[in-house]
């Protein structure tokens, strides 16, 4: 197999627009012989070459095989280095037809250009230094963004953001490393050229910005895949009709009788820019079949998942004293980690609500909803957006989305932890410089500074082909 470097030899072509049949579709170009090649096929109404364009200019012309005419197509003239992947690139911007796209694109790959692999275009940015590996990444992100907030991450990722804080850390390890490394060679001296409070103090700043790192890809994760919301209770409370009123669609089967949903019905919803994914968990209670006892089991396991539980119970059936015991026992299956628990009292246009409040003051906040009649649908979904402003970091925080980045994260993180412990120890300064050139191995690792083939080619095989 050919590895990145020696593929970039070639000219490459292919279709940049989803499949399909549109108005207007877009083929790229991107190779040391991209101009030539595009020139056997093109032809400027006014004669002009391709070659000789001016950079980041438009040519009008007509797509030739010999005399026919294939499609009026506009040329974008990009030169490298001023182009996405640092190389001379065309792009025709033709008509929508898939017949007309495939033409096209079999008349480049006759006329010497290679077929395009999944993610070669932005492999190539990187390989000629126009981002790093993060941003590389961040590019597949930006196109699968399906909701303001995983966009938003995305694009500052691909801008810089975490790039930018690696690289910082990276220089000041870097200079600390040279600095033991430069000890080493004067080793029979008994010099210090390595301030090692100052080191310590950095280890630990480091260190506890690795921690913060990590601990933010679970919100990261969730507003990239959608903040997971289980909706559970007892059967016959009215989950399912709440799940249809929030989706404003009949999704689940609504009916009195009891134990009618018996597996999980999962549907995402965008609410204020950030994906939600709500889940319609079986009703809770002591199952009398075996299919209805593996539905209960998996409520409890989609719990365990959610980042936000709406226990929804009816006032009839559930006194205060047994909902205090409920959330307790779905708390304590949480744990540690980030969510919210919102009990909703359902069905609470058939009682006197101001009398329902006080007599559930002692379980704490609870929303008092109609999902029948439509009423305090609204404060409950203020409450299900509580959880992102309270819960997850702001837009100008580093938050990391992709489990490679945390894995090197963590890694990292327990270099730093092994250096910093043989700096306290008294360890051999060649130790403590081993554990600090393997933490900023795995800096490297995230960067794209330190790569291997089979690390590049797992990250853009990932990649829409085209991009």
């Amino acid at each position: 197999m050919e590895s990145p470097l020696s593929r970039s030899e070639h000219t490459i072509a292919a279709i940049a627009t989803a499949p399909g049949v549109g108005a207007i579709a877009v083929i790229r170009v991107s190779g040391k012989d991209a101009f030539a090649i595009c020139d056997r096929v093109f032809q400027s109404g006014k004669g002009k070459t391709l070659a000789l364009a001016q950079s980041h200019s438009a040519l009008f012309g007509t797509i030739r095989e010999s005399d026919e005419v294939v499609d009026e197509v506009l040329a974008l003239v990009l030169k490298g280095p001023r182009s996405f992947t640092g190389e001379d690139t065309v792009e025709f911007s033709c008509h929508g037809s898939t017949y007309i796209q495939q033409r096209i694109l079999d008349l480049l790959i006759r006329n010497g250009a290679r077929s395009a692999e999944p993610g070669e275009f932005t492999l190539r940015a990187f390989m000629n230094g126009k981002m790093d590996l993060t941003e590389a990444e961040a590019v597949a992100d930006v196109i699968a963004a399906d909701s303001s907030g995983s966009h938003r991450l995305a694009i500052n990722q691909m801008r810089g953001g975490f790039s930018n804080e690696i690289q910082l850390l990276r220089e000041k390890l870097i200079e600390f490393a040279s600095l033991l490394e430069l000890e080493l060679d004067f080793s029979e001296e008994d010099v210090e050229f390595a301030d090692r409070t100052r080191l310590i103090q950095l280890l630990d700043e480091a260190s506890l910005r690795m921690q913060s790192l990590s601990a933010s890809f679970e919100s990261g994760n969730v507003i990239k895949s959608g903040i997971p919301v289980a909706l559970t209770g007892k059967p016959n409370t009215g989950k399912s009709t709440l799940l249809n009123l929030i989706l404003n669609e009949e999704r689940a089967i609504v009916s009195d009788i009891a134990g009618t949903t018996r597996d999980t019905i999962e549907e995402e919803i965008v609410i204020n820019g950030i994906k939600y994914r709500f889940i319609d968990t079986a009703g809770i209670r002591n199952a009398t079949d075996e299919i209805e006892r593996i539905g209960v089991g998996r409520s409890f396991d989609k719990m365990r998942e959610a980042s936000i539980i709406i226990y929804l119970f009816d006032p009839s059936e559930t006194n205060p004293e047994e909902l205090k015991v409920i959330l307790n026992e779905i708390r304590n299956s949480k744990g540690d980690s980030p969510h919210i628990m919102i009990p909703t009292a359902n069905k609470s246009d058939r009682y006197n609500t101001d009398f329902l409040k006080k007599e559930y003051e002692v379980v704490g906040d609870v929303i008092f909803i109609s999902a029948k009649n439509h009423i305090g649908i609204n404060e409950l979904m203020e409450w299900i957006g509580s959880f992102t402003t309270e819960n997850l970091s702001s837009q100008n925080q580093t938050i990391l989305t992709n489990i490679r980045h945390k894995e090197s994260i963590d890694k990292t993180h327990a270099a730093l932890q092994n250096a910093r412990n043989g700096l306290v120890n008294g360890l051999a300064t060649d130790l403590v410089a081993i554990d600090i050139r393997t933490a900023l191995m795995h800096l490297g690792e995230i960067s794209g500074a330190i790569t291997t083939d089979d690390l590049l080619e797992s990250i853009f095989s990932k990649f829409c082909i085209g991009k």
